[in-house]
């Protein structure tokens, strides 16, 4: 657990029931009790419907969680999730924007955390995954962002984590970070990585995961955690940003993407 002037947060995604699913299962659990985060984001979590896997690692932490369903490959969805130490006084989902042929059922996630310094907005998302879909991603930013907007105003700033599919430099993620024209004006948020780490790549998908090498696709930072500009007293501001999920536990490698951890000021 972080101590009581920081906050500890997570993203990973965890690869739905691909590959060795249920041998990935116990290594998910155990890369998250080891990490000890306070709010943890979710990706690609299932449900078979009679199982939520989010329930389950809720369960195994003793956190409260929220869940919202995107695709159904297979007739099993496939979601985003966020988990807490401190209850959740309230959440949402909302669908984002799919186009015609394209769409992959991506959804966002809202929820109200009850930290101990106040109420803690936080936002999980997944978006569009093929190199070519940038135009559907920017439009997907925009209906975080406006999801962000429209949530109930909090003393603390916003946070917002996920895969992304988009590299730094991508206009899907410069929109987010008021380095392109925002698609809702006075938001930009702080990208907790290159906060920290502006000299180095920090992939989250690298070849030194073989579930990502086995796909041929380079190495790139396509997963994030990032901040509304700190508020008055610091809360929010970033204080450190790593990679972890980047060993196998037992020999088995949890996931094909690594997960990130953030330390904020409370």
């Amino acid at each position: 657990m972080s101590d009581d002037k920081r906050l500890r947060v997570m993203s990973w995604n965890l690869w739905w029931r691909f590959g060795a699913w249920q041998e990935r299962a116990p290594a998910i659990a155990a890369t998250l009790v080891r990490e000890e985060a306070d709010i943890i984001c979710l990706q690609e979590v299932w449900d078979d419907g009679a199982r939520n896997f989010a329930a389950e690692l809720a369960g195994e932490l003793g956190y409260h969680h929220a869940w919202t369903p995107g695709a159904r490959p297979n007739g099993i969805h496939m979601g985003n999730a966020i988990l807490s130490r401190w209850p959740i006084a309230g959440h949402e989902g909302i669908a984002l924007y799919g186009q015609a042929g394209a769409d992959e059922m991506r959804v966002a996630l809202r929820a109200d955390i009850e930290g101990p310094g106040g109420q803690i907005p936080v936002f999980c998302t997944h978006l569009n995954y093929l190199p070519y879909h940038s135009h559907i991603r920017q439009r997907q930013v925009a209906g975080v962002l406006e999801f962000i907007r429209a949530s109930r105003p909090c003393k603390y700033p916003p946070i917002l984590c996920g895969d992304f599919n988009a590299e730094p430099m991508s206009d899907e993620i410069r929109m987010i970070t008021g380095l392109a024209a925002v698609p809702v004006e006075g938001l930009a948020l702080l990208d907790a990585w290159s906060y920290c780490h502006p000299e180095h790549s920090g992939f989250t998908w690298s070849r030194a995961n073989p579930h990502a090498a086995e796909t041929l696709e380079p190495e790139r930072r396509i997963d994030y955690i990032f901040t509304g500009y700190p508020r008055p007293g610091g809360k929010g501001q970033i204080l450190d940003c790593r990679i972890t999920g980047n060993v196998p536990v037992e020999g088995v490698w949890p996931s094909d993407h690594f997960a990130l951890v953030a330390e904020l000021r409370l």
